[in-house]
């Protein structure tokens, strides 16, 4: 659960380096920089179960520079609640298809799974860091912590799965 707080210190982070995401020069470099943070965040998390540090990150990085830059623009850049959920959506996606390329080998097929489930979880972060008050017409490039919160629990099942593989591969192994 302590990944969580990947996603507003990459926010703040991009935020600050970046400013706000209204064009793509912003959606692309803060993109970017949350995705590391974000990547880096997670893999220090995930322990001994971790998939490889820096293929996670790149994966992480490249897909969220995607994801936000595609997603904003799609909604022209807009923050209300419908906007928000679907550049969650679109960002979840992508950075979803990029980290499933480092998790199929461990996860076989069911890899292919992460890209909706994260898809669904960056959707109700935004939803609900609106709903809550949010300053989101900031044009953030990802939610703060009460957003990270749903989604970081939504996600659970993730380092659950690879420490499920972990497992059983040192238990081949013996």
């Amino acid at each position: 659960m302590v990944s969580f707080a990947g996603y507003p210190l990459g926010g703040y982070a991009a935020f600050l380096l970046t400013g706000r995401v209204d064009g793509p020069g912003p959606a692309l470099s803060g993109g970017l920089l949350t995705g590391a943070v974000l990547g880096a965040v997670q893999v220090w998390a995930m322990w001994e179960a971790r998939p490889r540090p820096l293929s996670w990150i790149l994966a992480t990085a490249v897909g969220m520079m995607a994801g936000v830059a595609i997603g904003a623009a799609l909604v022209d850049y807009r923050t209300d609640l419908g906007s928000l959920a679907v550049q969650g959506a679109v960002t979840g996606a992508l950075v979803g298809m990029a980290q499933s390329v480092v998790l199929a080998p461990r996860l076989g097929a069911m890899a292919l799974a992460w890209p909706p489930v994260l898809s669904g979880s960056l959707a109700l972060g935004w939803a609900v860091t609106t709903a809550a008050g949010i300053d989101v017409d900031q044009q953030f490039t990802i939610f703060g912590s009460s957003g990270a919160l749903v989604a970081t629990l939504l996600t659970a099942v993730l380092p659950l799965a690879l420490n499920r593989h972990h497992a059983r591969g040192d238990a081949a192994a013996s």
